[in-house]
């Protein structure tokens, strides 16, 4: 028994882990939290993360990009693949669709090659194998061992620049490939490349791809001489030292000794190279790539500490801080030192009183990852709110999803609109409220994307777009929202008209089949009809089928329950999601992952409905289901995300869910409590105060909440107020191994409206 104490006091002094006392604030130092991120998780299955060098919501995401392309290279990176391209300077973390890839660098030896190459004959291009022995990745910093060339790759990042260190060879034949062609896909429409001296290259690529005309520029200062410079068109060697076209390449030459570093800053910009130079000066004036290096991991570290927790484990500190680091790479800084941006409209706007962003998953974030901003961000908040008011002058209406200063058009619904909401009805001063009202409203007073039907009829017809009901549900949370805002205003005809236009969940509502299904005009459904079955891009829903969407109402849960006919055929149907078994057909989407029964966790519109027990009165299925979807949907290895990351969304349900709260209703500042996994949080917040969650006698088996108590006195609700959240303060929740009767009266049940 001594000698069992010993060895296990010793792996604790050795690891720096006690179990259950895991995270800790000492006086002196602050605890390293970034030694919990694993950056792999997410790099399987269908998780689509970035993986490389960056800053909390950085302009520079510098990482590796495989040979491969597909669906499961989003991201330029995927867990099976062995190969490397390049160094590019801008990643997408977690989307279901690709772009991006920009300024391609890559270090090599030997004759020069200005192609990639192809895996069926390695010779025919420069790209290069690693091991992922030789890889090295955590938050702020990428390192990996080009085998081809038996160069050492480092690489970090301030927000505006990407740092690359090379350790070379010994060779007269070293080159760096710039290759403006390569990117994500996508395809360029003009590049150009200079020599400006000795050791500055400028230039720019313009594409075409999921942004429809995205530029970006860059400068790169070397701090070692060029002794020669190669312009190419593709493959083609050109004259001269500057060279524009469609697939420029420029080729970087030099000598070097064995084990000599050459480093490389590359300053980005939207705008222009020379302000890609003025954030180079601003950002990273030296050459200490070990300070950059450091700064970058103590940026991940602050924002990491905002919230602290303990756990029970080694497994779930990482799950949770790997969430958490996840949150926070997009949305991403969009402007230049000088306040400088291009604008959707491509004119160059100069702005120093918010920090314009890009990169909104609007559809995905607005239901977790924004409502957790609200929180652990808020001074970012302004500038996402800040940035749609711009976007929404430039394009007459709020952003769907923006991505480069383009509109995509990506996904129904204007997801803006409960965002902003949010960000007013919880108190932030940071923005023109006025001018958002103005947004909100007439953004959803278009004829476009479905909108002139929801205005005319109530209902948007199935057979005059496709997602029709998926629209037409998310439209009716946006227009609730705006209602809100209205009565918050005193606008009190456009909260009447928009309240009504909240209901119009309703007309998508089957009471025959208890589905929301296609309509085609007030008197006729579409069919045929089946609840299981989806067709991607092709039916009434948006990645998914009508068990799946029945329950996309978290604006009105109240509303919905009663159209199921009251709490109990609610509770019945709600149980039933979870064990229907049924063939989704063919043509489903990849997106629908994570099943549970027919829940499916991989995709957002799922993400509220485990909650929505706790509003029918039974709290402990919604503690169940929470639980499960938290030990067996996030895991510590590469396939540990259900489904896309979605801009950090995914890891947003994580990071709330295991503190035990989730804002079902985007906009009402109501956090529903579910099961907490873990035993301890404190939560920072805005001038000094500290939001303390301590969760008493949690493990496996006690998933169930007991009996809370806020700041020392009995708590019944089974929700918490954002505003008493944000006041600070103490959260004591006793959990237990049976439910009871917490949270279960119908006045301590969550609402939608306050």
């Amino acid at each position: 028994m001594i000698s069992k104490l010993i060895a296990t006091t010793l792996f604790v002094a050795l690891t720096g882990f006690a179990f259950g006392q895991t995270s800790h604030h000492s006086k002196n130092k602050p605890v390293n939290l970034t030694q919990y991120v694993d950056p792999y998780i997410g790099t399987g299955f269908h998780g689509h993360v970035f993986v490389g060098a960056n800053v909390p919501f950085g302009a520079v995401q510098l990482g590796p990009t495989n040979l491969s392309k597909g669906w499961d290279w989003c991201s330029g990176y995927h867990i099976s693949d062995s190969t490397i391209v390049g160094f590019q300077h801008t990643h997408l973390s977690g989307t279901g669709i690709g772009d991006l890839g920009d300024i391609s660098f890559m270090p090599t030896t030997g004759a020069i090659k200005t192609i990639k190459g192809a895996l069926a004959d390695p010779a025919s291009g420069y790209f290069s194998f690693f091991s992922r022995k030789d890889e090295v990745v955590k938050p702020g910093y990428y390192s990996v061992k080009l085998k081809r060339y038996n160069i050492g790759v480092k690489l970090t990042a301030t927000t505006r620049v990407g740092f690359h260190e090379y350790t070379f060879p010994k060779s007269n034949q070293s080159h760096i490939v710039i290759d403006l062609e390569e990117g994500i896909a996508d395809v360029p429409t003009e590049t150009f490349i200079k020599l400006v001296n000795k050791t500055t290259i400028e230039g720019y690529r313009f594409s075409r791809g999921w942004a429809h005309d995205q530029r970006i520029y860059f400068i790169a200062v070397l701090s070692k001489p060029i002794a020669q410079f190669a312009v190419y068109d593709t493959t083609a060697l050109q004259q001269g030292i500057m060279l524009r076209g469609q697939k420029v390449k420029g080729v970087i030459s030099f000598a070097t000794q064995k084990g000599e570093k050459v480093l490389v800053k590359v300053g980005l910009s939207p705008v222009s190279s020379s302000n890609a130079l003025l954030n180079i000066n601003s950002e990273i004036p030296g050459w200490n790539f070990n300070k950059v290096a450091a700064d970058a991991h103590n940026a991940w570290n602050r924002e990491l500490q905002k919230i602290e927790i303990k756990a029970d484990s080694l497994s779930q500190l990482k799950k949770f801080y790997t969430a958490l680091y996840h949150t926070m790479i997009a949305p991403s800084v969009f402007n230049d030192v000088n306040g400088d941006y291009r604008g959707t409209d491509k004119k160059v706007h100069n702005d120093h009183s918010f920090t314009n962003l890009t990169t909104f998953s609007l559809w995905d974030t607005y239901r977790a990852a924004n409502p957790l901003y609200t929180i652990i961000q808020p001074e970012r908040v302004n500038d996402i709110v800040n940035t749609m008011l711009a976007i929404y002058k430039q394009q007459g209406r709020l952003p769907v999803w923006h991505l480069m200063a383009n509109e995509t058009n990506t996904m129904v619904g204007n997801s803006a609109v409960p965002v902003i909401v949010d960000a007013y009805l919880k108190g932030f001063k940071g923005f023109d409220a006025k001018l958002a009202y103005e947004a909100v409203k007439n953004t959803q007073m278009q004829d476009m994307r479905g909108l002139k039907y929801v205005k005319a009829l109530g209902y948007i017809p199935a057979d005059s777009t496709v997602e029709s009901v998926a629209m037409g549900l998310e439209y009716s949370i946006n227009d609730w929202c705006i209602a809100q805002m209205a009565l918050k205003m005193g606008n009190m005809a456009d909260y009447e008209y928009f309240s009504k236009r909240g209901q119009n969940y309703r007309n998508y509502f089957d009471k025959q089949t208890g589905f929301m299904r296609g309509r085609l005009s007030a008197t006729e459904w579409r069919t045929p009809f089946s609840p299981f079955v989806s067709r991607h891009m092709k039916d009434d829903f948006t990645e998914g089928n009508a068990w799946q969407y029945t329950w996309l109402v978290p604006q009105d849960v109240e509303g919905l329950i009663a159209l199921q006919g009251g709490d109990q055929p609610f509770i019945q149907k709600l149980d039933s999601l979870f064990i229907a078994k049924g063939d989704m057909g063919s043509e489903a989407s990849p997106d629908i992952s994570g099943l549970i029964g027919q829940y499916a966790h991989g995709n957002e519109p799922s993400h509220h409905i485990a909650y929505l027990y706790a509003y029918a009165g039974q709290p402990w299925k919604t503690a169940e289901k929470v639980r499960y979807i938290m030990d067996n949907f996030y895991t510590t290895k590469p396939d540990g995300i259900i489904g896309n990351e979605d801009v950090g969304q995914m890891s947003s349900w994580y990071v709330l869910s295991a503190i035990g709260i989730y804002e079902v209703n985007p906009a009402n500042g109501t956090f529903v409590f579910g099961s907490p996994a873990v035993n301890e949080a404190t939560i920072r917040l805005p001038k000094g105060k500290q939001f303390h969650v301590i969760v008493k006698n949690n493990s496996d088996k006690n998933i169930y909440i007991g009996v809370i108590s806020l700041n020392g006195k009995p708590y019944t609700h089974n929700f918490i107020r954002y505003s008493d959240l944000m006041n600070g303060g103490s959260l004591t929740i006793f959990m237990t191994d049976k439910p009871g009767n917490f949270g279960t009266l119908r006045a301590d049940r969550p609402h939608s409206v306050y």
